[in-house]
């Protein structure tokens, strides 16, 4: 909760200083919103439990365009906390991403571009279904990092498709527990017969692939804004066929310039991520999905 409170309290001091901040040829863009819900019951005889959720959301883009160059900066934060009656509280949302592109047309709507892009989250993670004090994420566990040369179609201001043939990837988990347990398709540490390590697994795992980025910004009724990003990996070096997906949706209905609905989804089907059950028995990769819909307040600069 305290690292929510800072993000709330902070990012609006960034925003204020960035959008002071008058460059020629650059277009800044800065939201920052509130999103809640919450119940409560007294002496109600169908019963129920009292509930808190909020959601600390901050999006920036910082775009640089001139002649025949152009360098787009995007980046998406988030962090959400649960209360439900007396129990402590659980992360509903955690987010980091950052997304930077450079590109020099060649043609019209073509351009060559060099992309970056880093995901990670700021708080630990737990699996409440098993425990709430042996955490299964935390920051820089994990992190991804891709970086690649490529070529970027953009035939308009609300859609990109950007393709990266030589990318590389690097997945961090900054943590050595978590490392040695395999997590996040690293290899896990090598332990004798007795199950005491003889060797730490190492907390990088380096990829070399193939990318595709596609982009879709777009107010498709008044007041309706769909936004939809899609991620596309194959690894040369280990089953190029099994292709990482990374899918998200976000849905905004906007009340009024400072009240929205929002409804985002992410879809997410990574080869090297295992799924065990609750015995510890291998299930194997599996399709990750995550929804939710949120009343916010927003402010955009």
């Amino acid at each position: 909760m305290k690292r929510l409170l800072l993000l709330i309290f902070i990012l609006p001091s960034f925003m204020a200083m960035t959008q002071t901040d008058t460059i020629k040829n650059w277009k800044v863009e800065n939201k920052i919103s509130l999103n809640f819900s919450q119940s409560y019951f007294s002496n109600w005889s169908a019963g129920g439990e009292n509930t808190l959720a909020i959601t600390g959301k901050y999006t920036a883009s910082a775009n640089y365009n001139k002649g025949k160059h152009k360098w787009d900066n995007w980046l998406d934060l988030g962090l959400g906390y649960s209360l439900i009656g007396e129990n402590d509280p659980m992360k509903t949302d955690d987010k980091i991403e950052f997304i930077s592109s450079y590109g020099y047309k060649f043609h019209e709507k073509v351009f060559a571009t060099m992309l970056m892009t880093f995901r990670s989250q700021f708080a630990k993670g737990y699996d409440y279904k098993v425990d709430s004090t042996n955490f299964i994420s935390k920051f820089l566990a994990p992190a991804t990092i891709d970086i690649g040369p490529g070529i970027e179609w953009k035939p308009n201001e609300y859609f990109s498709v950007n393709f990266s043939p030589v990318t590389a990837r690097w997945i961090v988990v900054n943590d050595q527990e978590l490392a040695d347990l395999g997590s996040f398709g690293l290899d896990p540490a090598i332990v004798d017969t007795s199950g005491l390590i003889i060797e730490h697994a190492k907390k990088v795992k380096s990829m070399f692939g193939a990318k595709v980025l596609t982009v879709f910004n777009y107010e498709i009724f008044k007041n309706v804004d769909f936004a939809t990003k899609l991620e596309l990996f194959s690894d040369y070096l280990n089953k190029p066929q099994n292709i990482d997906v990374n899918w998200q949706v976000l849905l905004t209905l906007k009340v009024n310039s400072w009240l929205n609905v929002n409804i985002n989804t992410e879809l997410i089907y990574d080869d090297d991520i295992i799924f065990h059950d609750s015995d510890g028995n291998v299930l194997g990769p599996r399709t990750q999905f995550n929804e939710n819909m949120q009343l916010g307040l927003v402010a955009t600069f």
